[in-house]
């Protein structure tokens, strides 16, 4: 039976009331609603270097480290939270990011770059993953693949053409090496590269590429069609055919925007194609260095979600006493911070290993996936000890947890590097399993 007509106005209206209602409610504080508990907005002092770490350092590395983490307490901190919730790169940041001068640091202090030591620039990406893991990832693709693949790849007059305007983060970039068929196999790539009279035709598809939503310039890997091998471009962001979307609903990272990219017979004049790229091995040159660097990501979101808890244990109290009177709450934040000085020492020693023209990849991939697999456990425990609270994006903890993950997969997956380390201390490779190389059917 069908509802009076006035009935219906009514309900209709009722509707209308509640929904204005609901949306005209101001923001809840976070503050206001956990009293016992300061929100990210407002950082907490770094706790996390037991074992005095910064006594390894030069003074010169200590100036940097604390101009990084002051300026990701007070300009990032309060802010982040809402372009995370919201998967929004917060623009305003990249004019203040350039100003510090620590973009492309491993560039000798050429092109207008700083010239950082590489342990001075893993510093850099630990202090911006401890407040927003997303914000070094971001600086990590600009920095560490785009430009260091100028850097060491590109022609002098490209480097010149390119890397000051990228250094004062003018222009931002993009570096597209992963498919959507092939990520861990990323030497089988499809993506084509054409010569032709003049310049070179690109085809193909790229996935997982970060900043590439806005990149003003897109390194782009293809497989050469009369070679057979790898050669990298430079791909203008207004380049005919090229078409970059942002992949949707992540759980981790969601302030980077990584796209799917489509090249559809994208033209390169001669002069972009990055004359230090051959084949794959290649490209495992900028690897090595972006490794070691990813490999210090974690190591800052771990300090990060350490502080946080240091604050809130002696903040929040239950059964009247704060949670850091109890015995299992002081064990998963000792055991936190354990982890913590494991991993500085790992990352500092790689530091040096690569310094000195030592490190190897086996070492780099070794350090990636051990640092990853504990602060995997360090942000687990700290959500826990968080309880629901550990939920809210507010408390960073549940943020940085969400992020973990992608640091564990990206730059090669635990699995992967593992493997890595394994072919350099064994002499054998287990990538291509037997019945697979020789043809044989499975």
């Amino acid at each position: 039976m069908e509802a009076h007509p006035s009935l219906k106005a009514a309900q209709e209206e009722m509707k209308k009331e509640a929904k204005s209602s609901y949306f005209d409610l101001p923001a809840l504080d976070v503050s206001v609603a956990f009293p016992q508990a300061t929100p990210a907005a407002n950082f907490p002092p770094c706790t996390s270097d037991y074992y005095q770490f910064d006594d390894l350092l030069t003074p010169q590395e200590r100036s940097i480290r604390m101009k990084v983490r002051i300026f990701m307490e007070k300009e990032v901190a309060p802010i982040i939270t809402k372009y995370w919730e919201k998967a929004e790169f917060p623009f305003e940041i990249i004019p203040k990011v350039g100003a510090l001068h620590v973009v492309g640091g491993s560039l000798k202090g050429e092109y207008g770059c700083p010239g950082l030591s590489i342990t001075e620039s893993a510093i850099v990406f630990a202090e911006v993953a401890r407040v927003d893991a997303s914000l070094s990832v971001f600086i990590l693709v600009h920095d560490y693949l785009a430009m260091h693949t100028i850097g060491i790849c590109g022609s002098e007059i490209q480097r010149q053409k390119y890397l000051p305007s990228m250094a004062k983060l003018q222009s931002v970039g993009c570096w597209g090496l992963t498919e959507p068929d092939y990520g861990s196999d990323a030497s089988a790539l499809r993506t084509t590269a054409k010569k032709v009279e003049g310049g070179w035709i690109l085809e193909g598809q790229k996935r997982w590429v970060g900043n590439s939503t806005f990149a003003d310039i897109l390194i782009i890997f293809a497989r050469n069609t009369t070679t057979k091998k790898i050669n990298a471009f430079i791909v203008k962001k207004d380049a005919p055919g090229l078409q970059a979307t942002k992949i949707e609903n992540k759980i981790g990272m969601r302030v980077v925007q990584n796209g799917d990219i489509l090249l559809n017979k994208v033209f390169v004049p001669d002069e972009d194609r990055l004359p230090g790229v051959n084949s794959f091995q290649d490209t495992k040159k900028v690897l090595a260095a972006s490794r070691l660097m990813v490999a210090w990501q974690p190591i800052g979101i771990s300090m990060g979600v350490y502080d946080v808890c240091h604050r809130y244990l002696k903040e929040r109290k239950q059964f009247g006493a704060p949670l850091a009177a109890y015995q299992l709450a002081q064990q998963k934040l000792v055991k936190m911070l354990g982890n913590i000085q494991g991993m500085f020492l790992v990352g500092w020693r790689l530091c040096k290993l690569y310094e000195t023209g030592k490190m190897t990849h086996g070492q780099a991939s070794l350090g990636k996936a051990w640092i990853t697999l504990k602060a995997r456990e360090t942000v687990a425990l700290g959500r826990e000890l968080l309880g629901g609270n550990g939920n809210l994006a507010d408390f960073h903890v549940g943020k940085a947890f969400c992020d973990m993950e992608s640091v564990y997969t990206f730059e090669g997956t635990y699995d992967i590097n593992t493997l890595v380390t394994g072919r350099e201390v064994t002499g054998i490779s287990s990538f291509k399993p037997a019945l697979l190389s020789t043809g044989s059917r499975l």
